[in-house]
């Protein structure tokens, strides 16, 4: 699944390890190595970098969105697919049905 990280920027969901908040000190020496090796992607777009994502292949995208918004993103598709498939669904009591009253 794909979501949107900020300013016209998509990240695959399924490879990412973590999202992180970039204040500590071992995350910023992890963008600082990521930036001299060529595997920082910056999707900031300029602004002010407020979580880091950690991706399966060593790299770390940087987004101006909060950690907590990126998740929420994250979370809302499969809540929305959830809510979907009860709206739609027939509801089915706990007899299977064999216990609706008949029509004489």
């Amino acid at each position: 699944m794909l979501i949107h990280i900020g300013f016209g920027n998509i990240v695959n969901t399924t490879k990412i390890i973590a999202i992180v908040s970039p204040e500590s000190a071992p995350i910023k020496r992890m963008v600082q190595r990521a930036r001299e090796q060529g595997t920082a992607i910056d999707a900031t777009q300029g602004r002010r970098t407020k979580s880091v994502l950690v991706m399966e292949n060593g790299q770390v995208v940087l987004s101006a969105l909060l950690p907590e918004t990126i998740v929420g993103r994250i979370r809302l598709p499969e809540q929305d697919m959830l809510s979907d498939e009860a709206d739609g669904a027939p509801e089915i009591s706990a007899c299977g049905g064999a216990c609706m009253e008949r029509e004489e």
